[in-house]
């Protein structure tokens, strides 16, 4: 990671990205067009192996090297009443995954992905936002640099995710300041709250938004104020990829507001993104419309730590096995051109 001091330094380098590769996915797009099939009928999945090869650089694209990454943090907006479990948890979860017994575990190896979890300062919550900033600048960027330090630069595609007690609380405080609307747009009932707590979850979130209202124009002093160690590492990784020309696959809306900022500091920040799927959660899928990403599965699931991700990469598979496996007309001694409707029969001989 460059040296990061101040928030102007990341500034500079989300400003600065490298495009991606137009003649790979040309490429892939040329080859589609000979494959046995009718032109686009495997619809989207015809686009996402176009997509990885824009972002690789390789025509055929490849999947040999995945990886899951998975933050995890802990808030001290807890202290509110916004969360149904304790902050505890964080920690006990993930032992479970060092364990191998989270459903994030049978997930990445089903998807044939090597999965890492990355807890940061556990020990350390964040502040509580409704009386100071979350993170320091000095924290947040540490936080930042971890993540990015977490990508390989060598991998193929990256899947990311995380764990905090809390943090759905973090997650629609940022997409309340960066979007506006407040609590009652952007709260959801996270980990499964009442009607109680999801009116106090609310109530916080619009505290917090009026305390820190002076930076609210600023999407990194936003991301620091709100967010946790884990969405920061998100942030990161999300940076790095993009200047390692790695394709991303996000996973709900904790993953989705931890990269929002990016977004609105410059709009094409997140082209090298896929959103795996648009959560249960109340507001990802209205967060998914501001960020113009269209999400590849709806399955209802609310879990995070990446799980809606690494399910999604069963589907990029899919779309990448047809494209390298199916053979060409020509291969298959297929004509590729129907008959003309209505043309009379042409006589033999």
């Amino acid at each position: 990671m460059p040296n990061l001091t101040a928030f102007a330094d990341l500034r500079a380098i989300c400003l600065d990205l490298p495009a991606g590769h137009p003649a790979a996915s040309s490429a892939v797009a040329q080859r589609e067009d000979t494959l046995t099939k009718p032109p686009k009928s495997l619809g989207r999945l015809e686009e996402l192996t176009a997509f990885l090869a824009h972002w690789q650089g390789h025509a055929p694209p490849r999947l040999t090297r995945t990886e899951v990454l998975v933050f995890a943090g802990n808030h001290g907006v807890t202290a509110q009443g916004v969360s149904a479990y304790p902050a505890e948890v964080t920690v006990q979860m993930v032992a479970n995954f060092s364990a191998g017994g989270a459903a994030i575990n049978q997930l990445a190896r089903a998807a044939g992905a090597a999965l890492r979890v990355m807890p940061l300062s556990l020990d350390q919550p964040t502040g509580d936002f409704t009386q100071t900033v979350a993170l320091s600048e000095r924290d947040f960027l540490a936080a930042v640099a971890a993540g990015y330090d977490a990508v390989s630069p060598d991998s193929d595609l990256i899947c990311l995710g995380e764990m905090g007690i809390g943090n759905t609380t973090s997650a629609a405080a940022i997409a309340a300041a960066l979007f506006g609307g407040g609590g009652a747009r952007w709260a959801g009932r996270g980990t499964g709250i009442d009607d109680d707590g999801l009116t106090r979850k609310r109530d916080v979130i619009d505290r917090a938004l009026d305390r820190h209202a002076g930076l609210l124009d600023d999407p990194l002093r936003i991301a620091a104020a709100f967010g946790g160690r884990e969405l920061a590492a998100i942030l990161g990784a999300t940076l790095a990829a993009r200047r390692h020309n790695i394709p991303v696959l996000l996973d709900g809306f904790v993953c989705t507001a931890a990269v929002a900022p990016l977004y609105k500091l410059r709009t094409d920040t997140l082209a090298h993104a896929l959103a795996g799927h648009v959560s249960a959660e109340a507001g990802h899928r209205m967060l998914l419309d501001e960020l113009n990403l269209k999400p590849l599965l709806d399955l209802n699931m609310r879990l995070g730590e990446a799980s809606g991700a690494a399910t999604a990469l069963l589907l990029l598979r899919a779309a990448l096995a047809c494209h390298t496996g199916m053979a060409t007309f020509a291969e298959a001694g297929v004509s590729d051109k129907p008959a003309d409707e209505g043309a009379e029969p042409k006589a033999a001989g």
